[in-house]
C-alpha cells in the first residue's frame, strides 16, 4: 500500500455533543463506525470533561495553543505544544482545563483488545524502526515533513496526516520542524 494523505482542513468538523469543542476525523481504520484505530485533530474551544472511551487505548498529544491541563482519575498532568504526547485508559473520567485559550490536539485512539500502539514527537530529524507489521502515521504539525523510506521520499503538507501499513520491518527517515509518529500493531 502507498502513503495515504489526509489534509486536516479537508476533514469535516465534528461538532462535540457538550459544545467543548469540535473533531476533525482523520483516519478511522479499517471503517468509521467500527474501527480499529482511529487518528484525529480536536479544537478545544472550552475546559470541560473527555468522553470516556472503555476498552481504548488513548494518545494525547498538544500541537497549538497555550496548553491544557488533565485531570486523570486523580492525578494531574499538564501538556504543552512542546511536551510528550500523553497515553491514558480511556475509560478513566478526564477532566480538561485549558491554560490559556483554545488549543488543537492530536488524539489517537485504539481498541485495546485488538491493537496496540505507540506516538512520538519528533523535532528537526530522527529514525523510525517499524518493528513489526501494521502501520505507520506521521502528523505534520506546523511546517511540511519529509519521510524517506526505501529510497523515496514523501513531503507531507503541514496540518496533515501520512500513513500507511507496512508487511515487515522497515525504517522511515523523518525530517520536519515538528512531527508526531506514531505506530500501530495489530
Amino acid at each position: 500500500m502507498n502513503w495515504q494523505i489526509v489534509r486536516t482542513a479537508d476533514a469535516v468538523p465534528s461538532p462535540w455533543r457538550n459544545g467543548g469543542g469540535v473533531t476533525r476525523e482523520l483516519v478511522a481504520w479499517p471503517a468509521a463506525g467500527d474501527w480499529t484505530w482511529r487518528i484525529s485533530v480536536a479544537e478545544v474551544a472550552a475546559s470541560g470533561p473527555f468522553s470516556r472511551f472503555e476498552g481504548i487505548q488513548r494518545w494525547f498529544a498538544v500541537l497549538d495553543g497555550h496548553g491544557v491541563t488533565l485531570e486523570l482519575g486523580g492525578a494531574r498532568q499538564t501538556l504543552t505544544p512542546a511536551s510528550p504526547p500523553l497515553c491514558f485508559d480511556g475509560a478513566v473520567p478526564v477532566d480538561c482545563r485549558l491554560s490559556g485559550g483554545a488549543t488543537r490536539d492530536l488524539n489517537l485512539m485504539v481498541r485495546a483488545d485488538r491493537a496496540s500502539a505507540r506516538m512520538t514527537r519528533i523535532e528537526g530529524s530522527g529514525q523510525w524502526v517499524v518493528r513489526r507489521p501494521g502501520v505507520f502515521a506521521v502528523y505534520a504539525a506546523r511546517t511540511p515533513v519529509a519521510l524517506t523510506c526505501g529510497g523515496q521520499t514523501l513531503s507531507v503538507p503541514a496540518d496533515s496526516l501520512a500513513w500507511r501499513r507496512f508487511a515487515a520491518e522497515a525504517r522511515v527517515e523523518v525530517d520536519g520542524e515538528l512531527a508526531l509518529c506514531m505506530e500501530i500493531a495489530p
